[in-house]
């Protein structure tokens, strides 16, 4: 059965290569101009970060405070100059090529999973990491050291601060879980009797 759903993916990526290779060697280009611009905009935002002074040029001297606004002024840069013309991009191939394909040649490819399968989960460790790290800093800021430099920071804070991120999400989305379990369970065992 893997098998046969692996063979049909690739045979439905054979046909979409064949019919249209040059729209795909413009994919190509067009990721490859895309990374290049982006690693481009972060090199002359790290040059101006420094050179405008929001941020130290040395490295012991970063608070979590320009760590934060370092990213909030380096995400600005990256959705101006990389994503909005993405977007733009990806909207045009889409109403001038996509669009135009035969309805019959889409459904082909839909039902061949030509872009993967649509699946109602998804990976949520990025979610968790992100929800962490958001805590942490907000106990950095509760706890005053929001504007020290991180090289004055002992370790020990650094991991008591990190486990008590940790310990408050599992609170907070802990306590829901486990209650949402037991109501589930109970109402479960009510079925089976």
């Amino acid at each position: 059965m893997v098998e046969n759903k692996c063979d049909n993916i690739e045979k439905i990526w054979k046909i979409f290569l064949s019919r249209h290779w040059k729209m795909m060697a413009l994919f190509v280009v067009i990721a490859a101009l895309v990374i290049t611009s982006a690693v481009y905009v972060f090199l002359w935002f790290v040059q101006e970060a420094q050179v405008n002074n929001l941020v130290p040029i040395t490295l012991n001297l970063w608070t979590i405070g320009d760590i934060v606004t370092f990213l909030i002024h380096l995400i600005f840069w990256l959705v101006i100059f990389i994503i909005i013309p993405v977007i733009v991009i990806i909207a045009c191939i889409y109403i001038l090529w996509w669009k135009k394909l035969p309805d019959k040649e889409r459904k082909e490819y839909r039902h061949g999973h030509l872009f993967g399968k649509r699946s109602r989960w998804t990976d949520g460790g990025g979610a968790v990491s992100l929800f962490i790290n958001i805590v942490f800093i907000i106990k950095i800021y509760f706890d005053g050291n929001w504007d020290l430099p991180i090289s004055t920071w002992k370790f020990d804070y650094l991991v008591y601060s990190y486990l008590w991120a940790i310990i408050w999400i599992l609170v907070i989305f802990g306590i829901p879980i486990v209650i949402g379990a037991t109501w589930w369970l109970r109402h479960e065992m009510k079925k089976s009797y």
